[in-house]
């Protein structure tokens, strides 16, 4: 690693904040103020200003640092209330000390149009963010370069939840308050008290207040919808808003995804916002009920549904019911967006008199599912068996006898990282395992092949990956079991 440039430094010394070692959980804000000596150039004439601004700059003397202006009023108050300003200047420059002094600088001394001053830069609490005061207030030896400062959390509306380590649940009331304090949004901050899963089977977990009101009833808002729940009975997880968008961008209007662990609704509902029909299935009752509040809230009731049922049986009855629903006519009707009806309105300005507003157009629900989505990455690969016969008998709604494929399956889980494809090739073993068929690592449109992507760390040897694959044609028709 290159060793740090003098100058840099320099510079994050005069700017760390001062080191306080309080007893656990004490946060005294004013300890953190700090006064940094510096010089600034008085520039004489106010219209000057913009100039010598980009002089500096250009000159590498402008003391540029975020969330301090380099532009300030003039420390003496009675120059301050005429207007007059000061640019601040990089530390190496001293007021008192001419050698330290560039040419630019020099010369705008000798044709008085700046002056080299002194400038106390007073620094407090506000200024520092939660890293920096973290740094301030934790012991080093607590921190080494894989743990840092323990700052990651999932964001749930106005709640924060860590999943802290031991070494660190001494000190976890201070951290919740920084947290806070430097986390407008957030009101609340939790800590996770068991792994998840561990108490629960609907992915729940047991937990602590830190910090503000033990209120957890959160509004969240993820891929332009809207979702409400208790986030003491579900699961939500923030960092997966990617990954949803990833899988939701899969989907075409007017295909048919059956949401097999559809919780409250990160895939199916703005899946249903583009006009996809979604069977969405969740065993947790309360993920049911919030899941079901949710389409009705982001008003996609056309084409999203809910079920409550246990995924293993749910894989089967959803192709079933699909195919019902087809069969009898079923279909979603959309029209003009609310935008267009007002563009269109006969007192609208500008309205197109010629042009009359379209007629609403039927989307019918097709007969066969495009995609299965498994968010369960605990267990999701042990479901992959109740497959066999998802459509048994109607091999004649299938390539070759149409242009549909069987559907792509999604289904994630965890595994251990490695610098090979071992982790991706045991994956696939897995899945060979609970289809009954091999099946290797490739691409997914490939028969009998499985794409295989990194989602996310989730511990230092954890990782998060998705399998995606089609049903193989030996899988799906074969007889139920």
């Amino acid at each position: 690693m290159a060793d740090t440039p003098p100058e840099e430094d320099a510079m994050s010394s005069l700017l760390r904040p001062p080191v306080i070692r309080s007893a656990f959980g004490v946060l005294d804000r004013s300890l953190f103020s700090k006064t940094v000596n510096l010089a600034a150039a008085a520039v004489a004439e106010k219209k000057n200003i913009s100039a010598w601004r980009q002089k500096l700059q250009r000159d590498n003397t402008l003391l540029t640092l975020e969330r301090i202006p380099s532009v300030v009023s003039h420390p003496d108050q009675n120059l301050a209330s005429r207007g007059a300003k000061c640019l601040l200047l990089d530390p190496k420059i001293k007021a008192g000390v001419p050698e330290t002094w560039t040419p630019v600088i020099q010369e705008g001394v000798a044709s008085k149009e700046i002056g080299v001053i002194p400038y106390d830069l007073s620094l407090d609490y506000n200024y520092w963010s939660y890293e920096d005061v973290m740094r301030s207030l934790l012991p080093p030896d607590l921190r080494d370069e894989h743990d840092g400062i323990p700052g990651g959390f999932n964001h749930a509306g106005h709640v924060a939840h860590m999943n802290l380590k031991e070494k660190f649940l001494p000190y976890k009331k201070l951290i919740a308050e920084v947290l806070l304090d430097k986390n407008p949004s957030i009101k609340t901050v939790i800590n996770k008290v068991a792994n998840v899963g561990t108490e629960s089977e609907f992915r729940t977990f047991a937990y602590e207040v830190l910090a503000g009101p033990n209120d957890l009833n959160v509004e969240a808002r993820e891929n332009d919808c809207v979702f409400r729940f208790d986030y003491s009975k579900v699961y939500w997880n923030s960092k997966l808003e990617g990954e949803h968008r990833r899988i939701i961008n899969l989907f075409q209007p007017g295909e048919v995804v059956c949401d097999v662990m559809a919780g409250i609704g990160p895939f199916a509902v703005p899946a249903g916002k583009k006009g996809v029909f979604v069977w969405a299935n969740d065993y947790n009752p309360e993920s049911y009920r919030y899941l079901d509040e949710n389409i009705k809230r982001n008003k996609v009731e056309q084409y999203v549904r809910p079920f409550n049922q246990d995924g293993r049986t749910f894989i089967r009855e959803a192709a079933d019911l699909v195919y019902a629903a087809s069969r009898n006519g079923e279909y979603a009707v959309s029209g003009p967006s609310r935008k267009e009806q007002r563009s269109r309105h006969p007192k609208s300005k500008t309205a197109d008199k010629a042009t009359q507003i379209p007629e609403p157009k039927r989307t019918p629900i097709p007969p066969t599912i495009s995609h299965f989505v498994m968010n369960l990455p605990a267990s999701a690969i042990t479901f992959l068996s109740h497959y066999r016969g998802l459509y048994a008998g109607r091999e004649q709604l299938f390539v070759p006898h149409t242009d549909t494929k069987l559907p792509l399956v999604h289904v994630h889980c965890f595994a251990p990282k490695a610098d090979d494809e071992t982790s991706l090739i045991s994956i696939c073993e897995q899945i060979s395992a609970e289809v009954g068929v091999s099946m290797k690592l490739g691409d997914a449109e490939n028969a009998h092949e499985v794409t295989v992507l990194e989602v996310r760390n989730v511990a230092p040897n954890k990782h998060m990956f998705c399998a995606s694959f089609r049903v193989p044609p030996e899988v799906a028709f074969a007889a139920r079991p």
